[in-house]
């Protein structure tokens, strides 16, 4: 098994604890919103679940496998990280077709509300550009 399949089932286990954020208690605030930044809801869940399944089936197929989730998981998630500065939400969970946009703002909360899409989205985009193939 390659460092890059290992990082793949490491991204499983990250993706499925974005996924469970919502029913591990203490971890959202009264208004919904975990660690008080952002909401995350069933089609967030859903989309977590789905990337950490092909985490999980890559990681465990092939290193070339593995390469093609990092590639396309990682330029996904980081553009969708960058277009949440730009409308308050992202597009792979349809939160800007179901709310609309909120406009550009670079405030410390949307940052730190963007930022998990973009280091996941970054990282995974230089492992699996940086891995030649098997």
């Amino acid at each position: 098994m390659t460092n890059l399949q290992k990082l793949a089932i490491g991204y499983f286990f990250a993706l499925m604890i974005a996924a469970s954020i919502n029913y591990i208690p203490g971890l959202t605030d009264e208004n919904g919103l975990a660690f008080g930044i952002f909401a995350l809801d069933i089609y967030d869940d859903s989309l977590h679940v789905a990337s950490a399944l092909w985490a999980l089936i890559a990681g465990l197929t092939s290193h070339n496998a593995s390469r093609i989730f990092m590639i396309l998981f990682g330029l996904a998630y980081l553009f969708d990280g960058i277009f949440g500065f730009f409308t308050g939400y992202g597009f792979l969970d349809l939160g800007i077709f179901t709310n609309g946009s909120l406009g550009t703002d670079f405030s410390m909360n949307r940052v730190l509300a963007n930022l998990p899409h973009l280091a996941l989205g970054g990282i995974a985009s230089i492992a699996g550009l940086r891995a030649g193939k098997a």
